[in-house]
């Protein structure tokens, strides 16, 4: 079993060493090598070779912004995972970066950062885990352990570090060994998918829900670039996302899809051709009006740990739309969207998921295939096609 190796980019030695130990800590990953900008690390890449970069946005001499824009030129394929405060007040920098070749974003902690950088400890293993691992094993062809595997050693990490606030422990691994976790955990394998009997034969499409997270800024971008102009239904999205970012990079889709894209807001009237994206910490759902179908949005409850929540907009679409919808689940961690695009096909509706070569994380659409609710699985590459040609040949 070989570990992910990072590299760490901050110009604050404070940051770069915390984020290291959280790294270092998690047994199957590993800090190769730091810098302190841009510059150091163009110069550190060719001989450490990592799996994945964890790059802040603001320093000097090269910023994050520019260390990409040279990272495009020179051709450099290894995955960028942004990691800066300036996120939570720069959504717009934020997205420059996915539109520059990130591949996703993590917030630091406000406040102070000693204190709090452990609460995002789960996300900095999560991804460090998906882009790294998915490298890795692609580029490199190197056996490392499961994103399950990680999450299972996130989750213990976060419950130390509440017992330790709590003073039930005195020390964090007070060996100073990685957490324990068995070496025999790959990926995991997909069972065979239940019998899923729907109750109405497939009608005509009026409608296109999908639900996406880890993976999906960059998935979402490819696929709605390459929409057919002429796709005539609305999608209603929900991609797992902070509040804050969801305009933003709303904004950043519309200027690349041949479809409009926006934020969906409260009471939007649910029109053709246009795509609505969940704003961050609101579930979205359909209310059904005698002239024409609006979009809800809600602070209920999480579902699934999430919100908003693939499932609760599954789940308004299985029971407006029945068979006359299209139910489409895509790279991500866990199991949100699962059960209900489930309930989806049962009510006869049309569902694709993406299959597990594409996916960064092969979890929701993994668990939605075993549980029989999607009735078709397809490539990253592939999708907008496979999505535009069903709605053309069963939305008229």
């Amino acid at each position: 079993m070989e570990d992910i190796e990072v590299l760490v980019c901050d110009d604050s030695a404070l940051m770069r060493n915390l984020i290291s130990r959280i790294v270092d800590e998690t047994e199957g990953m590993k800090v190769c090598g730091t810098a302190m900008n841009g510059k150091f690390l163009l110069q550190k890449i060719p001989s450490l070779n990592p799996d994945v970069i964890l790059l802040d946005i603001e320093m000097p001499e090269m910023n994050g912004v520019q260390f990409l824009e040279e990272r495009k030129k020179q051709g450099i394929d290894i995955p960028v995972v942004i990691l800066s405060s300036i996120a939570t007040k720069g959504a717009a920098v934020t997205m420059q970066c996915l539109e520059l070749g990130a591949s996703d974003f993590i917030t630091k902690p406000a406040g102070s950062i000693s204190a709090d950088i452990s609460s995002v400890a789960t996300e900095i293993i999560e991804k460090v885990s998906s882009y790294g691992g998915q490298y890795a094993r692609r580029k490199k062809h190197r056996e490392i352990l499961s994103t399950d595997a990680f999450i299972q050693q996130a989750k213990l990490m976060q419950a130390e570090a509440a017992a330790k606030k709590a003073g039930i422990l005195d020390k964090i691994n007070p060996s100073g060994s990685k957490t324990s976790l068995s070496a025999t955990l790959l990926q995991k394998k997909v069972k065979e998918p239940a019998v899923v009997t729907p109750v109405r034969e497939h009608g005509k499409i009026e409608i296109v829900a999908l639900g996406i997270s880890t993976g999906g800024p960059n998935a979402l971008r490819e696929v709605f670039a390459n929409l057919d102009p002429k796709f005539s239904k609305p999608i209603l999205v929900v991609q797992h996302m902070p509040a804050g970012f969801t305009k933003e990079f709303a904004l950043s889709l519309d200027k690349i899809c041949p479809l409009a894209v926006k934020e969906a807001e409260d009471g939007d009237e649910i029109h053709p051709g246009q795509i609505y994206i969940a704003p961050g910490n609101y579930h979205i759902y359909i209310e059904k009006s005698t002239l024409c179908n609006v979009i809800r949005l809600s602070q209920a409850e999480q579902r699934n740990g999430h919100r908003p929540s693939a499932d609760v907009l599954f789940e308004s679409v299985a029971k407006h739309y029945q068979n006359r919808a299209l139910g489409v689940i895509m790279t991500g961690m866990g199991k949100d969207g699962a059960v209900e695009i489930t309930e989806m096909r049962k009510q006869g509706a049309w569902t694709l998921g993406q299959d597990e070569e594409s996916s960064i994380v092969y979890g929701m659409p993994r668990v939605a295939w075993e549980l029989g609710g999607v009735e078709e699985q397809v490539s990253l590459e592939n999708m907008a096609k496979r999505m535009s040609d069903i709605v053309k040949e069963h939305g008229r």
